[in-house]
């Protein structure tokens, strides 16, 4: 009888501890969820590797002003440029998984997965896709009154004068200079790619004759070619671009295995609860067609697009195998 009275009185704690550990977990639970139900109630800090003023800012900040007005909280751009993005996405990285910190990732982040030797972060590990929010197509341009006035053009002299050719793009590993490198080898043929530091530095180089042909975003040469002084040969998309709807893809003009899009999307910290991702990701998809979006985009040379999480993450997985294989190839040295 004492016997029984002891192991009651022992196994009376250890059932108060097993319930009160039950209710902590369930009070928990609705904690979270209540959390979750309601997001955003405060405003959420939208982090972009870029500074102040070029296209992927001036994009993500109209996705940011359209993401405020549905989601019915300020979406606030934290400009953090600087080594190749990494600044940024270590600072996300590191953030609360809880959907108030967000960043801006796309293919440069799918560049620097094979540019640099180490990073901070895996941008797949690390991260979780909401969906994509923008595309941009390059273009092949060359100055007016050159030879060279199609995607066959440039190819037909650069075999008749191997190593004559130039190409110029901006610093290497960039886009548009991986796109002059991809360009060389789909194409086989030897060609000089000069790169710039600077968009207007290559601008300059091109119509002075320094350089025959560049790669370059429409936003940054939009000017020369309203004025005339640049010709576009050719877009690098899948399709013929809105904007410039007579120029022919590389594509079309007989480089087959040839295709260059850039985008951008919205990641958040990996261990972010999916149910605020499908609120990011259902809201993105719900602005990006709207008229006014479309309308400001339209001037350069941007297509918004969204997805699911899941397509965004295979276009990131994609984009790091397609980079990795042309910066091997091109012999281009890993940064520190």
């Amino acid at each position: 009888m004492i016997e029984c009275i002891t192991v009651a009185v022992l196994c009376r704690p250890v059932r108060l501890l097993r319930i009160a550990g039950t209710l902590f977990s369930i009070v928990a639970m609705i904690v979270t969820t209540n959390a979750q139900s309601d997001y955003p109630n405060r405003p959420v800090q939208l982090i972009v590797p870029y500074g102040a003023g070029g296209i992927a800012d001036v994009g993500m900040r109209i996705v940011a002003d359209q993401l405020s007005g549905r989601l019915k909280q300020q979406f606030v751009v934290e400009n953090r440029p600087g080594a190749g993005g990494i600044v940024a996405a270590k600072a996300a990285a590191s953030a609360a998984p809880d959907g108030y910190t967000v960043l801006m990732t796309g293919n440069n982040n799918a560049i620097s997965a094979s540019l640099f030797k180490s990073l901070p972060y895996n941008i797949l590990a690390d991260f979780a896709s909401t969906s994509t929010t923008s595309f941009f197509d390059l273009l092949i341009v060359t100055r007016t009154g050159s030879p060279l006035k199609s995607v066959e053009d440039i190819v037909k002299m650069a075999r008749a004068n191997p190593g004559t050719l130039n190409i110029a793009t901006i610093n290497p590993g960039s886009t548009q200079n991986l796109a002059a490198e991809l360009f060389r080898s789909a194409a086989d043929i030897k060609v000089t790619i000069v790169p710039f530091r600077t968009s207007p530095d290559m601008a300059t180089a091109l119509l002075r004759g320094d350089v025959d042909v560049a790669f370059e975003f429409y936003a940054a040469i939009r000017g020369q070619i309203a004025d005339k002084k640049v010709v576009a040969v050719a877009s690098t998309g899948q399709k013929r671009t809105a904007y410039l709807p007579d120029v022919p893809t590389v594509q079309e003009s007989g480089i087959k295995d040839f295709e260059v899009v850039s985008w951008n999307g919205i990641s958040v910290p990996a261990a972010t609860p999916k149910a605020i991702v499908e609120v990011l990701s259902r809201a993105i998809n719900e602005v990006l067609p709207n008229p006014d979006v479309q309308e400001k985009v339209s001037k350069l040379g941007m297509e918004m697009r969204g997805s699911t999480p899941e397509v965004m993450t295979e276009r990131m997985k994609s984009d790091i195998a397609k980079w990795a294989a042309v910066i091997e190839k091109a012999g281009i040295p890993k940064h520190d």
